[in-house]
């Protein structure tokens, strides 16, 4: 495994966090960050959206990463729990209507081949038959492992493997100690696959079974925490991060693509 390539990354893209970066590629381009709890918007959400009294904060998080745009969020917070489709949608459409985003482009978020408008589809598809399961999602929860967690939630409509991946990815937050497999689940994506395929050195299209991704990524965490050295470890879900942004990397330093994102930096407004 190359695993010299992507430390030299993780180290290049902490240091520009902390303001001492260097590298030109990490200067031009958007590159979300090596702890993914040191992301603007996760910070944003972490504080916004995450309540010990919430009886329900899967469900609040998962309306936070569909929508993952903290103006957005912001205005319908007080349509989330309990649950107020109407209200939400027509704070929803007066934003659209007004020219105003609703929804980050980080993630990606379809109709799954539904002709509708995407608010219609995610609060009458996926939010309104989520919130009625709502009582039952949560029994199940309880003493269930993130991988456990991860299963459930991938099989409700509009929740795929990676959007249930970042729910989780913040859910677990709320009570670390709840999760027996806190530091070591983590569930794949296209461009996690493609950066471990990079590391591994085969071709970055070569198809990975999901337990043959997490296996990999389990001994691939050992080897990067162990030349890092940080006090803190990496989580798995951290590396699995990693893995995406690397490919990017990756792509620019070779000349045979480049991130879509220019980097711009954030100006705060108080």
């Amino acid at each position: 495994m190359d695993v010299e390539n992507l430390v030299a990354f993780i180290k290049a893209r902490e240091l520009a966090r902390l303001g001492k970066g260097t590298d030109p590629i990490i200067a031009k381009y958007r590159f979300c960050n090596v702890r993914r709890n040191d992301d603007r918007v996760t910070k944003w959400i972490h504080m916004n959206y995450m309540d010990l009294r919430d009886p329900f904060p899967w469900f609040t998080l998962t309306v936070a990463r569909l929508f993952n745009l903290p103006a957005s969020l912001r205005d319908i917070k007080q349509a989330v729990v309990p649950f107020k489709p109407d209200t939400m949608s027509g704070i929803l459409q007066k934003r659209k209507m007004a020219g105003l985003k609703n929804f980050n482009a980080a993630y990606i978020v379809s109709t799954n081949g539904r002709a509708m408008d995407k608010v219609d589809y995610l609060i009458q598809e996926v939010l309104e038959p989520l919130w009625r399961k709502r009582e039952t999602i949560s029994a199940s929860l309880t003493g269930a492992t993130l991988a456990q967690a991860h299963d459930l939630l991938q099989r409700q409509n509009g929740l795929g493997s990676f959007m249930a991946a970042q729910v989780l990815a913040d859910l677990k937050y709320l009570r670390p100690e709840e999760w027996s497999d806190f530091h070591t689940f983590a569930a794949s994506g296209p461009g996690s696959k493609r950066g471990l395929n990079r590391v591994l050195g085969r071709d970055i299209k070569k198809p990975m079974q999901e337990q043959a991704f997490r296996d990999t990524l389990t001994a691939l965490r050992t080897e990067v925490n162990k030349k890092l050295r940080w006090k803190e470890p990496l989580t798995a879900q951290d590396l699995q991060n990693c893995l995406c942004e690397y490919d990017k990397y990756r792509r620019a330093q070779l000349g045979t693509g480049v991130p879509k994102q220019i980097y711009k930096p954030h100006i705060r407004k108080d």
